[in-house]
């Protein structure tokens, strides 16, 4: 009797999975493309697709749209049984991040759960690669630091999908408009209005300001910015305020810098409020290279208190942000979220901002 010969889409199945049971392939490594895994197997492409699609039913492997095909994490019999967590941020290895994500792995730690960091680049598209990573993983919960918060929310469906299978989530530094989720944050508007209203109180009257608009953080320092010229009755020029996205963080703002800097008599401003620390110690070298000095020539204010503020030879006047006590409160934000099974999500964390004075502002 002859023997029975399996579809070619069931043999390359059964040899997918062996990959994935021998370890050849982890959980969340990409698969070859299916054009590699066609000439591999002298397979067609249509073949590959049906047992690659049977085994994303299974949940043996998930898609990411224009990424490619990845292994799947091992279903659990009950979702406590798989305790990590995930934390995404726009940026991992520099400027205040690090500080943030110490913080939240301090309480996991504390509280026993392994975490998980990935980070977007500020790239809306990478946000929803890790989204749709997470979700198909089932994770236990998620720290999400939105990106480019002022751009609007493109990947809703993501949010939706992690609330339709009870996966809490807590935002950081700020929130899509629409999300329901609990949110920690520095009160960025009374951050930009305590940094404007230090140098109008030193008798600055010409105040240059620089602000990102593809995150809320931006938005909010900026009106911050106006709300204290409003508020002492001091007119704010039209081309006084300069406006960037991330992309013009370097070589736009520093050529308005210069410009600014390089204006005739009174049309000079006499300082700056800047986006954050990492701008303003940019902006040190086009004050340097218009000839001027900080801050007998210019006064100069950043936000986040980061560890730029000090490392510079002229230490920044700057606003606070509570890097680690928001990622340990962030990290226990979501641990009450996941040991709850309480409908309503907990109330926001908003910190107040201070002002450090250090020796980049001075009286005019």
């Amino acid at each position: 009797m002859r023997e029975h010969v399996k579809p070619k889409h069931e043999r390359l199945k059964a040899e997918i999975v062996r990959w994935i049971d021998e370890g050849t392939y982890k959980p969340n490594d990409r698969l070859p493309t299916e054009h590699e895994l066609a000439e591999r197997f002298d397979l067609s492409r249509q073949t590959v697709r049906q047992a690659i699609g049977a085994l994303v039913q299974e949940g043996r492997l998930y898609r990411v749209q224009g990424s490619g095909t990845y292994v799947a994490e091992p279903a659990k019999s009950h979702p406590d049984d798989m305790p990590a967590v995930g934390v995404i941020t726009t940026y991992i290895s520099d400027y205040i991040f690090p500080e943030i994500v110490r913080g939240a792995e301090s309480a996991f730690r504390a509280a026993g759960y392994p975490m998980m960091l990935t980070s977007t680049d500020n790239d809306k598209g990478k946000e929803r690669e890790h989204l749709i990573k997470w979700t198909n993983s089932r994770i236990r919960g998620l720290i999400v630091e939105p990106t480019r918060s002022a751009q609007g929310n493109m990947n809703l469906d993501c949010f939706l999908a992690l609330e339709q299978l009870r996966i809490p989530y807590v935002m950081i530094n700020a929130r899509y408009a629409e999300l329901n989720c609990p949110c920690v944050i520095v009160d960025d508007e009374k951050g930009g209005y305590l940094a404007t209203r230090h140098l109008i109180e030193l008798g600055h009257r010409h105040i240059a300001g620089f602000f990102k608009t593809d995150d809320l953080q931006g938005v909010l320092r900026l009106r911050g910015f106006m709300q204290a010229h409003r508020e002492y009755a001091i007119p704010l020029r039209p081309d006084a305020v300069f406006q960037y996205t991330t992309e013009e963080k370097r070589d736009r703002t520093y050529q308005r810098a210069l410009s600014y800097l390089q204006a005739p008599g009174e049309d000079r401003p006499t300082a700056f409020v800047c986006y954050n620390d990492e701008l303003a110690v940019w902006l040190l070298e086009a004050i340097r290279q218009a000839g001027l000095r900080v801050p007998e020539d210019l006064s100069i204010v950043g936000f986040d208190d980061s560890f730029l503020a000090t490392a510079t030879e002229t230490k920044l006047t700057t606003v606070s942000h509570p890097k680690f006590a928001l990622g340990v409160k962030a990290a226990e934000l979501l641990i009450g979220l996941m040991n709850s099974h309480a409908n309503a999500p907990a109330g926001d964390v908003v910190y107040a901002p201070e002002l450090v004075v250090r020796h980049s502002t001075a009286r005019l």
